[in-house]
């Protein structure tokens, strides 16, 4: 039987959000950063500082959300890497909340031997 993801779920909502748009924040600050200022260094350094911290949270709130709905090593893994690629975290938000609802939050073990899944 899973554990409540409820918490957690919350938990991972918030900082695959919060990621997304820090990284998006990331990816404007190169353009301006590399694009407009030269590589010169300028107020908008915080931005790589501050995402770093939330996406290692990001990956505590992942971990934790596998973890307690005993997902195979796999799916750990893409939502790690769904941290790193542009948009990609709002999409695995949406796709982890409506598995999740959908009762789709296991992996698929047959209750019985020789039973399909």
């Amino acid at each position: 039987m899973h554990r409540d993801p409820g918490a957690s779920l919350t938990r991972y909502r918030i900082f695959a959000l919060a990621t997304g748009v820090m990284l998006l924040l990331l990816c404007l600050e190169m353009v301006v950063k590399y694009g407009f200022l030269g590589g010169r260094d300028s107020a908008w350094d915080v931005i790589s500082y501050v995402h770093g911290w939330v996406y290692f949270v990001y990956l505590i709130t992942v971990a934790d959300l596998w973890s307690k709905l005993r997902w195979p090593l796999g799916r750990l893994v893409v939502l790690v890497l769904c941290g790193v690629v542009p948009l990609l975290s709002f999409w695995a938000e949406r796709r982890v909340v409506a598995d999740v609802r959908a009762g789709r939050s296991g992996p698929s073990v047959p209750s019985t031997p020789g039973a399909s899944a």
